[in-house]
């Protein structure tokens, strides 16, 4: 079907990428009001509704959901380049608009695909906060649900998004249209496997914390499902729903398995370095529980050598298959320590965004 110009807001998977902050802000826009219309669907009870709206809304960074926009963009892009074997950067989003996508249910999944891989990370979060966990109460420059709400609906919220988090790729969602029954049974297939993963990781990262030392290898491979894991089905999932051939996925499992660990590699380096008020959380939380982290064993300045050849190689990785300019392009630019160009080209972006974070 042709999808109308006049659409608003704006699809994600049309916006001039020379603009990465109209495109975030899409996403977020778009995102927010998803969540909107999934609670109405869902009438949770209250205080579990409640405490379900304030861990959602939020001031997150949604790297994840972003991921599965950026992903699905990239692949759209790619695709629209191999047919006309052109693109013009300052061609106006209308115009793209009936070129871009074939039908708009691809871009619904990728919708959903956004709100389960949210709604996935939120859970973890309210339950990494439990006073049985890390006992935090600071989270995303709020205090945490068990604060604010008690530990009983927190724990429950977490319950309720995870299981959310599933429903919403097949649910009978209004303003969505009806779900792809191919496109979701990929996505399952993606999702599940990493959701689990993701809490084995949290069960190893507490077992390592009971240990008196774990060496580097064993802390990534904590991390590489901890954090990576979601960070890979993101990735995955949005390329999935713009019909990604078999090199395009390995070429996106690959960058998401070396950004989700210089993601964490990162997040150590912060915790150390930056303030409270800036991280949103506590600073110096790593310290305070004595866990194994990159910076312990690395130093801050190597630390920070590893997060950028991390970077570099998940860039290198998206140049190969999904990227507005060829590989030794980018490899020339990089070995003089400029930033590649990153125009019409949201993943890559994005890694720029995220080498650049202060939180």
């Amino acid at each position: 079907m042709t999808v109308s110009s006049t659409l608003n807001p704006t699809p994600f998977g049309f916006i001039s990428f020379d603009n990465n902050e109209q495109f975030h802000s899409t996403v977020r826009e778009q995102l927010a009001q998803d969540i909107d219309v999934l609670f109405a669907y869902a009438k949770l009870p209250s205080p579990l509704l409640d405490a379900c709206r304030y861990v959602m809304t939020g001031q997150g960074k949604l790297v994840r959901p972003l991921l599965v926009a950026s992903a699905f963009a990239n692949v759209n892009d790619h695709s629209d380049k191999n047919v006309d074997n052109k693109f013009d950067k300052n061609t106006a989003v209308s115009d793209d608009l009936a070129s871009l996508l074939e039908n708009d249910s691809d871009y619904d999944m990728a919708r959903r695909a956004a709100l389960a891989v949210e709604l996935l990370h939120t859970y973890s979060l309210v339950h990494d906060d439990l006073p049985c966990m890390d006992d935090d109460e600071l989270r995303r420059g709020q205090p945490t649900a068990h604060i604010v709400f008690d530990e009983a609906t927190a724990l429950l919220a977490g319950d309720v998004l995870q299981t959310l988090a599933f429903e919403v790729l097949t649910a009978e969602l209004p303003t969505f249209a009806p779900y792809d029954s191919d496109i979701a049974s990929q996505l399952f297939a993606i999702f599940a496997p990493r959701a689990r993963r993701m809490v084995s990781g949290q069960m190893l990262d507490l077992n390592a914390e009971a240990s008196d030392s774990i060496t580097q290898s064993e802390l990534e491979a904590i991390h590489r499902d901890k954090t990576g894991a979601l960070i890979e089905a993101a990735m995955l999932m949005g390329g999935i729903c713009a019909g990604a051939t078999a090199p395009q996925r390995m070429a996106l499992q690959e960058c998401a398995q070396y950004i989700g660990l210089a993601f964490q590699v990162q997040d150590d380096i912060l915790d150390v370095t930056t303030s409270t008020d800036t991280l949103g959380k506590p600073a110096g939380s790593d310290e305070k529980l004595d866990k194994s982290t990159y910076v312990k064993f690395m130093g801050v300045d190597q630390a920070t050598d590893y997060a950028q050849s991390l970077f570099n190689d998940g860039r290198a990785a998206i140049m190969r298959e999904l990227s507005s300019d060829d590989l030794s392009s980018y490899e020339q630019t990089n070995s003089t320590d400029s930033n590649p160009n990153t125009d019409n080209d949201a993943l890559l972006a994005l890694i720029e965004w995220l080498w650049s974070r202060k939180k």
